[in-house]
């Protein structure tokens, strides 16, 4: 029997903040993110990365992912890919870059990746608002012991 359409597996997928690429053609991940602390919001992220690395599928596929705020309905960024695999030895990545992503509230983010429609992964992206310390004044006497 020879398979004409494998749908492919999700080898690694990476919230970051920025992916490059070496002459050598491998990836640096840079800024690996598991929560986003702020001081304030609303506050806006210069750039945010999905790094997804498919693996083991053949035939032609349609990737998307979506950031999604913590309503669990409401659609921030999405982005589409369209790929194809001829082998199940062969692998592909794809970056979804979303620029000057606002978070307005804090709460659970999610992160979605999907292939030809079908859940493959969710992310859970905590947005913590984050109290800063007050600095001594200059001139403040330290607290008496």
């Amino acid at each position: 029997m020879n398979a004409s359409r494998i749908l492919p597996d999700l080898q690694a997928s990476l919230l970051c903040e920025d992916v490059r690429v070496e002459s050598s053609g491998n990836f640096i991940i840079v800024g690996v993110i598991s929560e986003v602390r702020v001081p304030q919001l609303p506050i806006a992220a210069y750039k945010l990365c999905v790094f997804n690395r498919w693996t083991a599928g053949i035939g032609e596929f349609n990737q998307e992912v979506r950031l999604v705020a913590p309503d669990g309905t409401t659609v921030l960024r999405k982005s589409a890919f369209k790929f194809a695999l001829q082998n199940p030895a062969q692998n592909t990545t794809n970056v979804s870059v979303f620029g000057q992503v606002e978070f307005k509230e804090q709460g659970t983010y999610t992160i979605e990746v999907l292939i030809d429609e079908v859940m493959k992964l969710r992310v859970p992206v905590p947005v913590i608002l984050v109290q800063q310390k007050q600095q001594p004044s200059k001139g403040a006497q330290p607290p008496a012991q």
